[in-house]
């Protein structure tokens, strides 16, 4: 089935072939008429596979085709993290470039006063973040009282990061009659929940089972100590010649840590995590998705619905504490039918969430012979030996001092103090005195 059957306008049909796109993927195949049709739908898929255009074509065909007369956004579509906002706002543009519909994205990090001016100018599909989307609701700077569709994107991924709450609260901002959707690449108790009471006899659509991995991605484990793994990582990159690899860690402190390493190394690479201002992290993933930068490090923030074109190379550095996140970590390569590569460095503190994730998969992932250490070992200069201190003696002439002593294995009468002790300082405080008194 190519997009003409799905019965969508001429003008979407342009923009799709403009993208070199001919046949809709099994999401956008089984949801795109269903939404066109005015049902609510209750959708899941792996990760990859094209729910964004699953939602964003027919809603940007009803909107064209309602002629009403506002500056007010007419369809509303929730995401959890920045990325993914502007990741969806984009593909709206995208799609609807021979349209004459209006789109923004809001989300905090950023000025809000070119929001509210965008607000002011008119808009029609509005791209948000929860957070700052309620904090223009309390500040009476937008009106939702024209939403006639609200999406929900990664439903689960909301859920799991406590958006729930602001999810009711907007809820409570639109009206009642209104088209629901929600999109999520995983159903739980929670997302079942949440669909009773936002979504009125929906049509659901499930195109793969819950929690899979693509089958274009190539999974593998490297069993290796945390002190080996930034050597590891190095060397895979630099041997291997990988221009462009995506790197989570699961920790900010480790992203920062990590990408501080690999520029030794010399291996562009630049992070991106909560703490970035939104500024470093629009600016770091445009520069990996150019080229400019060989390896992005990320937390999971990037794990969800961020679209890298021919990512070749996903590397867990360190395994997610939720077996869930590893699938979405991994589906940012293998997607659109290409293959991908997933590596997991996998240390021995880390084999009960390696089994957690083998359980979830419900098989075992083959484990890669680690390089010899030689072939991986950066070349880093060996620091050099600390070179022994001088201390002045009370004759003035200077004499080598003493490293401390191990307590354990010190000899009886080690560390007496010495006799003459008039020349050390007095009246330090503890730790100072206490490293007076090593000096000897």
């Amino acid at each position: 089935m190519s997009f003409h059957h799905l019965g969508l306008i001429a003008p979407l049909l342009r923009a799709i072939e403009a993208q070199g796109h001919t046949i809709p993927t099994p999401i956008q195949e089984k949801a795109i008429p269903r939404v066109l049709n005015g049902s609510d739908v209750l959708a899941g898929a792996k990760t990859g596979t094209g729910k964004t255009a699953a939602f964003a074509l027919p809603i940007l065909q009803h909107l064209d085709q309602d002629k009403t007369a506002t500056r007010l956004p007419r369809a509303l579509i929730l995401t959890p993290t920045r990325e993914l906002a502007a990741q969806v706002e984009n593909d709206f543009k995208v799609y609807g470039r021979f349209l004459s519909l209006r789109t923004a994205v809001v989300f905090g990090g950023v000025n809000i006063n070119p929001q509210i001016r965008q607000f002011q100018k008119g808009v029609d599909i509005l791209v948000a973040t929860p957070g700052r989307l309620l904090d223009h609701l309390g500040r009476k700077t937008l009106d939702l009282s024209r939403i006639t569709c609200l999406v929900l994107d990664e439903a689960d991924r909301m859920l799991d990061m406590g958006f729930i709450h602001d999810i009711r609260k907007v809820i409570k901002c639109l009206p009642p009659k209104r088209q629901n959707m929600l999109f999520s690449a995983t159903y739980t108790p929670e997302i079942r929940n949440l669909a009773d009471g936002l979504l009125k006899n929906p049509a659901q659509v499930e195109v793969s089972p819950g929690n899979a991995a693509p089958q274009a991605i190539d999974q593998e484990v490297y069993q290796v100590s945390q002190d080996g793994k930034r050597d590891l990582l190095s060397g895979l990159i630099r041997d291997g010649s990988w221009h462009q690899t995506l790197v989570f860690t699961r920790t900010k402190h480790r992203a920062n840590k990590l990408t501080k390493q690999l520029l030794s190394d010399g291996i562009t690479a630049a992070a991106i995590h909560g703490n970035k201002s939104q500024a470093a992290r629009t600016r770091a993933l445009a520069d990996f998705k150019n080229g400019t930068v060989q390896t992005l490090v990320a937390t999971d923030i990037a794990a969800r619905g961020l679209d890298i074109k021919h990512l070749p190379h996903v590397v867990n550095f360190d395994l997610p504490h939720v077996a869930e996140d590893y699938i979405h970590r991994i589906g940012r390569t293998g997607r659109a039918g290409e293959r991908g590569e997933a590596l997991s460095l996998v240390s021995g503190d880390e084999q009960a969430l390696l089994a957690n994730i083998q359980r979830l998969l419900k098989r075992q992932l083959p484990v890669r012979q680690t390089p010899v250490t030689g072939a991986v070992k950066t070349s880093r200069p060996a620091t050099p030996a600390r070179p022994a201190s001088t201390a002045a003696t009370p004759g003035g002439s200077p004499q080598k001092t003493r490293t401390r002593a191990n307590p354990a294995k010190a000899r009886p009468g080690m560390n007496r103090r010495p006799k003459n002790t008039s020349w050390l300082p007095t009246g330090l405080k503890p730790k100072k005195q206490a490293a007076a008194w090593s000096a000897v």
